[in-house]
């Protein structure tokens, strides 16, 4: 998943790839792919969720607004896939918020870039 990413997006130096300490992300090889790229990895203290709280904000959304009482509608994990590429598409695109002056992720971050 992370070689789409670097597929899609050219400029990536600088980017803060930040997760928990699962194993994967622990793995010399991942560490390399990201120091190939220019990308600081930053994760968790152990056991605290709160120093990813943005994220684990996120998919708690997730699952509320798309997955939960829907779960037994996906017949196959690309349903699923699918289902979520969609949710991530609708809360960055058209998704509102008053946190966000009433605006979407993307045009909130648009906003923020052209006023930097």
């Amino acid at each position: 998943m992370l070689n789409k990413a670097f597929e899609k997006y050219d400029n990536l130096n600088n980017l803060i790839f930040h997760s928990d300490q699962g194993w994967q992300y622990q793995m010399q090889s991942y560490h390399e792919m990201l120091e190939e790229k220019r990308i600081q990895q930053s994760m968790s203290r152990k056991g605290n969720c709160l120093d990813n709280s943005p994220m684990e904000n996120f998919f708690g959304k997730m699952k509320n607004e798309m997955f939960y009482g829907y779960e037994y509608t996906f017949e196959t994990l690309d349903d699923l896939k699918i289902a979520m590429e969609e949710y991530i598409d609708y809360y960055n695109t058209q998704r509102i918020t008053a946190k966000l002056k009433g605006l979407t992720p993307v045009q909130y971050r648009n906003q923020s870039l052209l006023t930097a």
